[in-house]
């Protein structure tokens, strides 16, 4: 897949860009890459669509600012915003996962005018907090909340980055996040789940023994911050047509409920649950991704 770099709200993300049409925008959560949709662009681009997939800010080539504060959600759409001016687009089909689903929901909430349709893989849209989100999970979730326990600079990066093969196949199979870092340590290293292979798990592997976790982190970081700044469009609906889909053992199931949606995605045209599959849906279960995704595009 060609793969360029592209200068963007004060940045540059590496993006891979195929195909020639109506313009999809793909983003990838944490801690992934461009290369997370390396099953879903093919197909897109056979069936007409121009796709572009970025290294989101903080992750593989793309550039990774070291204040924590440039990963806050206006910074990250706004990178979006940057992408399509890039390429001359007013407006483009944005699906995201996992992180990247937080991006294109609160897209299509600040720039409406920049998002056609949107469709968010695991994560669901998720209303407004009635106060600060962290505080709520820490009393809610405790202590141990992989959310809660990314918040200290420094701490998970290192942990994390010990081993960085070992913890991307624990992140790519194990049922819950709520793991302590005492009992990551001691626990086995699982093995490679079946539907990803050796050469393809390389990929993240060197990427992220290049770069490290905290890009991604500071995403995390900025939950509080990301409250503070949206207060304005907080009452804001997604009004353009959307997908939402998750696997049916996806963990996030646990804490972010598809029903919140209700009365705030008015145009909700698909919700979707794979049987059987896990957090990381597109990569598992590429095909009924795909058929899926296809099948919004084309109703659109």
């Amino acid at each position: 897949m060609s793969e360029r770099l592209v200068a963007v709200n004060g940045i540059e993300l590496n993006v891979l860009d195929e195909g020639d049409g109506p313009l999809v925008v793909l983003c990838h959560g944490f801690p992934e890459l461009a290369f997370s949709w390396r099953r879903q662009i093919p197909a897109l681009v056979a069936a007409g669509c121009r796709v572009l997939a970025p290294d989101m800010r903080g992750y593989g080539r793309s550039s990774a600012p070291a204040a924590v504060e440039d990963y806050d959600i206006v910074t990250l759409c706004g990178d979006m915003c940057g992408l399509l001016d890039a390429v001359d687009e007013r407006s483009a089909i944005f699906v995201g996962h996992d992180w990247g689903a937080i991006v294109v929901w609160q897209l299509a909430i600040l720039h409406p005018e920049r998002v056609t349709a949107v469709a968010g893989l695991s994560v669901p849209f998720v209303p407004r907090a009635p106060a600060l989100p962290i505080p709520i999970m820490r009393r809610h979730q405790g202590e141990d909340f992989y959310i809660v326990r990314f918040q200290q600079p420094g701490v998970a990066d290192a942990a994390l980055a010990r081993d960085v093969r070992r913890t991307l196949l624990r992140l790519l199979t194990q049922s819950t996040l709520r793991t302590s870092e005492r009992a990551e340590e001691k626990s086995a290293t699982p093995g490679l789940p079946s539907w990803m292979s050796e050469e393809e798990f390389a990929v993240y592997v060197e990427a992220f023994e290049r770069t490290g976790f905290t890009g991604g982190l500071n995403w995390y970081r900025n939950i509080d911050r990301n409250w503070e700044l949206t207060e304005s469009v907080g009452e804001r609906r997604v009004e353009q047509p959307a997908m939402f889909l998750t696997g049916e053992l996806d963990v996030v199931r646990q804490f972010a409920s598809p029903k919140g949606m209700t009365g705030w995605v008015t145009d909700l045209r698909s919700n979707i649950v794979v049987p059987g599959a896990g957090h990381w849906v597109q990569q598992q279960e590429p095909e009924t991704v795909n058929a899926a995704l296809l099948g919004f595009l084309g109703n659109l």
